[in-house]
C-alpha cells in the first residue's frame, strides 16, 4: 500500500494557499466595503468547522480568532458601538479551539461585561465565558476573580460575587487577602471601599497590562466620586447658608470650606459652574459617575491597540 504523505501535504499546502487567497481576497472586497468589517465576512459559527479548516493547527488557529476578536472589539470600541453581535461568538470559537488561552477568558470577559461605550454590555456571556475558562482551567484562580467581578460591578449579585472570591483565595495559589472582602461583599454589598479593595488588589496582582491599567484607571474614578461627593456636600451647605451658589472656590475658600482649589486625581483643577462640580477634562477621564457636566456619559477613553 503506498504512503499519503506526500498527497496530504500536497492537499494541506493548497489548501492554506486557497485560504490565504481568500483571506488577501476580502480585504480588498472590505477596502472597498468600509461599512462591513472583515470579521464578519470570515466569521464561520463552528468551531467544528474550524478545527477541520484548521487541518490539525488549532493552536495557530486560535490564535487568529483570538486576534480577530480584539480587533473586532477596538473597532467597535473606538467608534463608540453599543452593538457587538460577533464578540461572544469569536471568543467562544477562540476558546474552543484552545481551551486553555487564559487571557482570552480575562480580557474577554472584560470585554463583554462592561457596560456601553466601555464594553459590550454583556455580563451574563461573560459569565458564560468565565465558566467555561474554569471549567477547562480549574487551577486558574483568577479566572474566580474576574467572574467575582462580572458579579459585582456589573451584575449586581453580591452574593455570587463573595463566593467566586472565595473560591479564589481558598485556591492553591490564590489569593488569601481576597477572603476578607469576600465577607464584605456577603454582608455590605456595593459600597466604594469594597470596589477600591477589589481594583486594587487587581493593579497590585496584575502582569497584563492593559488589565492594569483598566484598575488604574477604575482607582482614579472611585477617588473622583469620593472627592466630588464632598464637593457636593461643602456646596450645599454653602448654599443652605447663604441662599445663593458659591461664585468660585476662592469663596468657598474665604467662608472656610477648604484653603485652595481641590485638584482631580488626574491633577488638574474642579471646576465650579453654576453650583456643580465639574472636571476638567472628562473626555479622558473613563469610568467616573460624579463631576460630569449635565448629560454627559463617561468617556469611551483611549482606543485599545493590539500590538
Amino acid at each position: 500500500m503506498k504512503s499519503r504523505g506526500p498527497v496530504t501535504l500536497v492537499f494541506a499546502v493548497l489548501t492554506l494557499l486557497g485560504l490565504a487567497g481568500q483571506a488577501l481576497l476580502v480585504r480588498k472586497v472590505d477596502a472597498l466595503r468600509p461599512e462591513a468589517t472583515l470579521e464578519e465576512v470570515l466569521y464561520i459559527p463552528s468551531a467544528k468547522a474550524v478545527k477541520r479548516m484548521g487541518l490539525g493547527y488549532t493552536g495557530l488557529v486560535a490564535d487568529i480568532y483570538w486576534t480577530r476578536a480584539v480587533q473586532y472589539f477596538g473597532r467597535k470600541h473606538g467608534k463608540g458601538s453599543t452593538r457587538y453581535e460577533l464578540l461572544y461568538p469569536l471568543l467562544d470559537i477562540t476558546t474552543s479551539l484552545d481551551p486553555n488561552l487564559v487571557p482570552a477568558y480575562e480580557f474577554g470577559s472584560t470585554f463583554l461585561a462592561q457596560r456601553p461605550p466601555q464594553g459590550a454590555g454583556q455580563p451574563e456571556k461573560a459569565v458564560a465565558l468565565l465558566e467555561k475558562g474554569i471549567s477547562a482551567n480549574p487551577n486558574e484562580w483568577k479566572l474566580y476573580l474576574h467572574l467575582g467581578f462580572v458579579y459585582y460591578f456589573e451584575i449586581k449579585d453580591y452574593l455570587a460575587a463573595a463566593r467566586a472570591l472565595q473560591h479564589a483565595a481558598e485556591m492553591p495559589g490564590g489569593n488569601p487577602e481576597l477572603r476578607a472582602i469576600a465577607g464584605t461583599l456577603a454582608q455590605h454589598g456595593g459600597d466604594l471601599q469594597t470596589s477600591r479593595q477589589l481594583w486594587m488588589m487587581v493593579y497590585q496582582n496584575e502582569k497584563q497590562a492593559q488589565l492594569r491599567k483598566n484598575a488604574e484607571r477604575h482607582l482614579a474614578a472611585i477617588d473622583n466620586d469620593e472627592i466630588v461627593t464632598v464637593l457636593e456636600a461643602a456646596i450645599a451647605d454653602f448654599r443652605r447658608r447663604t441662599g445663593r451658589d458659591p461664585k468660585s472656590w476662592a469663596e468657598m475658600n474665604a467662608n472656610g470650606y477648604g484653603r485652595t482649589v481641590p485638584i482631580d486625581p488626574q491633577g488638574d483643577a474642579y471646576l465650579l459652574i453654576e453650583g456643580r462640580v465639574e472636571v476638567a477634562h472628562p473626555e479622558t477621564f473613563p469610568f467616573i459617575t460624579k463631576g460630569l457636566p449635565p448629560g454627559q456619559q463617561p468617556s469611551i477613553g483611549p482606543q485599545i491597540v493590539v500590538q
